[in-house]
């Protein structure tokens, strides 16, 4: 299970000043605001393969010599097309712990914020929907037990501990003793390992991650046939941005 949220992709009118940079051709740029009056590219510029229906809406649209330009430097590799390094995007992703471990692969040219499982573990109660268990297995196995009722098994043993956690305090009990804060830490960090460890992989942790074009172009060239099916779907959001061709190569 993957989902991907609240994109924004930012950058590309600097993107394509710096691409003309070397060649001073500022000049052959005809990017810009789509049916602007008379200041607009208008829809015959418009590099959208589809017939261009822009809204005047002071959108930054690609021109057809820019495009052009971007795909010939794009052939030429990483070296010729470090425009793609200035393609920023954002976007919220919830996957489960196995995919970001693949994920975490990528650090160069990506930032990534996340809901904490060491501070926030036990916030919320854990319910089967916080777990990627689509392809698991609910009828039993020969001798087995089936994958899906350990999951469900696993998610109640976590509960059991979480509210234990919440319940353990300082506060004295019903014969008057109380805890020493000491103690009382001591113990919630033993209730809390036993949740942090229990914690199956296919837990979904929501991260907002900041990242480039050009990261995308290693993403899809290496995970577009991968066995995960998060990986394959990524690769297909990939190819549905804007002039995902740049990236694709399609």
């Amino acid at each position: 299970m993957i989902k991907i949220e609240k994109v924004s992709i930012h950058g590309l009118e600097e993107t394509i000043r710096g691409m003309r940079n070397p060649m001073n051709s500022w000049a052959k740029s005809d990017s810009g605001i789509c049916k602007g009056g008379d200041d607009g590219i208008g829809c015959k510029n418009c590099a959208n393969e589809v017939p261009c229906e822009h809204t005047y809406d002071h959108s930054f649209q690609l021109g057809k010599a820019d495009h052009e330009l971007m795909m010939k430097l794009a052939a030429g590799g990483p070296v010729h097309a470090k425009y793609r390094r200035m393609i920023t995007v954002y976007l919220d992703i919830t996957a489960p712990l196995y995919w970001w471990k693949e994920f975490d692969t990528y650090k160069v040219g990506t930032v990534a914020n996340s809901c904490s499982t060491m501070h926030k573990i036990q916030a919320k109660e854990f319910t089967l929907e916080d777990f990627s268990h689509e392809h698991l297995l609910g009828d039993p196995g020969e001798g087995v037990l089936p994958p899906l009722s350990v999951l469900k098994t696993t998610i109640d043993t976590l509960n059991a501990y979480r509210a234990l956690y919440v319940s353990t305090d300082t506060k004295p009990n019903r014969d008057g003793t109380a805890l020493s804060e000491e103690c009382c830490r001591k113990l919630k960090k033993d209730i809390w390992w036993q949740m942090i460890q229990l914690l199956p992989s296919s837990y979904n942790q929501k991260r907002t991650v900041m990242l480039n074009y050009e990261v995308l172009v290693g993403i899809y060239c290496w995970r577009k046939e991968h066995k995960l099916d998060e990986w394959r779907e990524f690769c297909r959001w990939i190819e549905q941005l804007p002039y995902s061709e740049i990236i694709t190569g399609a």
